[in-house]
């Protein structure tokens, strides 16, 4: 916890597919939002149906040994269309974060190591995804969930 008892809030989007939290960062403008909407909204069929936990700043709380992802009340259900302005969604009020990713990320490779594969967040470690500029963070968010590692 940080200071006065809050949870740390970060700039980013998480959504939770079936109860799995994905934790969406990166620069400004680098597609966070989209990202979110497009597996909220327009997902790969391969994936469940996602929901929105937060959008833009997103609260984490460490506990049971899983980093919990949350929204800051004023924005809870609320979520950045580009072109389109605000949007509302019914959001999911927490879920444990089990992966995270990295847009825009200057550590992307085409065959990651493992050590890039992880990220620790208030103490715990997480599966990471340093997604390139331009790469499909989707079909990356389905291949993750979808497949297995050789």
């Amino acid at each position: 916890m940080s200071p006065a008892g809050h949870a740390p809030s970060i700039h980013a989007s998480c959504v939770a597919l079936d109860g799995a939290g994905v934790l969406i960062r990166g620069p400004s403008g680098s597609g966070k939002s989209t990202l979110a909407l497009r597996l909220i909204l327009d997902a790969p069929r391969s994936l469940p149906p996602a929901m929105l936990v937060a959008d833009d700043r997103v609260l984490l709380e460490a506990r049971d040994g899983h980093l919990h992802a949350s929204a800051p009340e004023p924005l809870a259900g609320l979520i950045e269309a580009r072109n389109l302005g605000i949007r509302r969604l019914s959001p999911v009020q927490s879920c444990p974060i089990r992966l995270v990713m990295d847009l825009a990320a200057a550590d992307a490779q085409r065959l990651p190591e493992p050590v890039h594969a992880q990220v620790i967040l208030e103490g715990i470690p997480l599966f990471r995804i340093a997604v390139p500029p331009g790469a499909d963070g989707a079909l990356l968010v389905a291949a993750w969930f979808g497949t297995e590692i050789f």
